[in-house]
C-alpha cells in the first residue's frame, strides 16, 4: 500500500499551487509512493500527461495503470534530456518533493535510517558506487569537517571529522552500528537527534542532493510555458535557501553590496508563495515526518 511506503507531504497546498490545466503536460520530479502524482492525475483530462521522475527502482511498484502516465527511472537532474526524448520541449507545471520516502526510511538494508543496523550505503539509485561508507573511509579530515558542518549543521563536526580519520584504520565502520559505537564517546547531546544530523549530511554527500537540486533548478524557466508553475516541497534550510534564491533572483548567490556595479539577476520567475506553505496542525499530528517541509510555488513570467 502506497500509504505506507510515503505520506505525501501538502498534498492539497502543491496540488493547489500548481494550479493545474486540464489538458496540460505535468512533472513529478519525485515519485516516490505516488502520491502527488495521483492527485495530479485527478486534474488532468484524458489529453492531459505526466511524467513522473525517479532514480528508486522500488518506486515502480506503485504506478497505476494510467496511459497518460510516462515513468522515467532516472534522477530528475536530467530533466530536460529525458524530456526531450519524449518529445516534450515545455510543460505547464512541475513539482518536487525532496524528503527521502518513509519507505527508504523503513527498508533496514538500505541504511538510510539510525534505527536499524545495515550497512552504511544510503545510495538512492543503487546504480551508483558512492556510498556513505566509502565517504567516512576515504575523505580526508577537511572534506569530512566540512560535510558535517554544511550538510549537517553538526555542533562538533571538527571532532567528529578528527574522531574518524583517528579511528577508521582500526574499528570497522561498515554498519550504521559499528559507525555509531565508533562515535559514542563524542556524541553531543540527544544522540538520536546528533546521529540523524550526521546521516542527513553523509546522505546529502552521497545522492550529491544539492548539485541535483541546483541543476534542476536551472531548467526549469526553460522549460515552463508563461503561467505555467513550479512547486517544491523541501527539508532542510540549505534546499530551502536554493529554492528561495534561486525564485527570487535566477540565481543562487546572494549579491554582494556592491554601490559600484548595478548588475541586477533577473529571475524568470514571479513568486507565488510570499512565505513558504507549511503543514497545518493537523497534518503535523497524521505525519510527523512533514514538520520541517516547506513549500514554495513560482509562476513563470
Amino acid at each position: 500500500m502506497e500509504e505506507q511506503y510515503h505520506i505525501p507531504v501538502l498534498l492539497v497546498e502543491t496540488i493547489e499551487g500548481l494550479n493545474i490545466n486540464p489538458d496540460g503536460i505535468y512533472v513529478d520530479c519525485t515519485f516516490g509512493g505516488g502520491g502527488h502524482s495521483k492527485a495530479i492525475l485527478s486534474k488532468l483530462s484524458t489529453k492531459g500527461k505526466l511524467i513522473a521522475f525517479d532514480q528508486d527502482d522500488d518506486a515502480r511498484n506503485n504506478l497505476p495503470a494510467d496511459k497518460r502516465l510516462v515513468f522515467v527511472s532516472h534522477n530528475f537532474r536530467h530533466l530536460q534530456r529525458f524530456l526531450k526524448l519524449e518529445g516534450i520541449t515545455t510543460v505547464d507545471g512541475i513539482m518536487a518533493d525532496l524528503g527521502v520516502s518513509s519507505h527508504q526510511f523503513n527498508e533496514a538494508e538500505r541504511g538510510f535510517s539510525i534505527r536499524f543496523n545495515a550497512e552504511l550505503d544510503m545510495r538512492m539509485d543503487q546504480r551508483q558506487t558512492l556510498t556513505a561508507f566509502a565517504v567516512v573511509q576515504t575523505y580526508t579530515e577537511q572534506q569530512l569537517h566540512k560535510l558535517f558542518e554544511q550538510y549537517g549543521e553538526v555542533t562538533n563536526a571538527k571532532t567528529l571529522a578528527k574522531t574518524i580519520i583517528q579511528v577508521r584504520n582500526s574499528t570497522s565502520l561498515k554498519t550504521i552500528d559499528g559507525f555509531k559505537n565508533a562515535l559514542r564517546e563524542i556524541v553531543k547531546g540527544n544522540p538520536n537527534k546528533y546521529f540523524a544530523q550526521v546521516f542527513q549530511a553523509l546522505r546529502i554527500e552521497v545522492n550529491d542532493e544539492l548539485g541535483v537540486l541546483k541543476e534542476m533548478l536551472q531548467q526549469i524557466p526553460s522549460l515552463l510555458k508563461p503561467g505555467g508553475r513550479v512547486a517544491i516541497i523541501t527539508f532542510h534550510s540549505l534546499e530551502d535557501r536554493l529554492v528561495k534564491n534561486f525564485f527570487r533572483r535566477g540565481s543562487f548567490d546572494v549579491p554582494e553590496e556592491n554601490p559600484f556595479t548595478n548588475s541586477i539577476d533577473k529571475s524568470e520567475l514571479k513568486i507565488i508563495t510570499k512565505k513558504p506553505v507549511v503543514p497545518s496542525t493537523k497534518e503535523l499530528k497524521e505525519n510527523p515526518r512533514s514538520r520541517s517541509a516547506k513549500l514554495r510555488v513560482a509562476e513563470k513570467i
